[in-house]
């Protein structure tokens, strides 16, 4: 199945292990194969992996990059079984996540596994609204 990607001037993306840049006008690429295939936009770098979800995600897309989940599968699975016993709200979206590793749907997996970084985001924004109650010591539901 052909891949259509619109692309925006200087936009890039990953194909296979390759850096495709466009040009100065937007332009529209169609990609015939199974190379993996990542915007700019989308990657994940490791140094931005700094949370549980997010170095699981990372795991995944490299994973998804090298087109199997061979060499990272044991620490996806460290890393798995982590943050479903701190949160378990998140049992649901790894274990998606996990399905998809396991059946070599990989493209899935990072997309379940970036779901995982938008629910922990949420996590902890409730958590920090939280700590400023209790920092204004308005714990009690009224306003101070």
């Amino acid at each position: 199945m052909t891949l259509k990607v619109d692309l925006k001037p200087g936009e890039r993306i990953v194909v296979g292990r390759s850096v495709v840049t466009n040009g100065a006008t937007r332009s529209t690429l169609l990609i015939d194969g199974a190379e993996p295939v990542l915007r700019e936009r989308d990657i994940l770098k490791e140094s931005d992996a700094d949370t549980p979800a997010k170095r699981i995600a990372y795991v995944v897309q490299m994973m998804y990059l090298a087109g199997s989940p061979d060499a990272l599968l044991p620490a996806y699975t460290e890393l798995a079984r982590d943050v479903m016993k701190a949160a378990p709200s998140m049992i649901g979206l790894v274990e998606g996540a996990t399905n998809h590793v396991l059946t070599g749907q990989l493209y899935k997996a990072f997309r379940e596994a970036r779901k995982l970084v938008a629910h922990e985001a949420s996590i902890f924004k409730h958590a920090n609204r939280g700590a400023s109650l209790r920092a204004d010591g308005a714990d009690d539901g009224e306003s101070a």
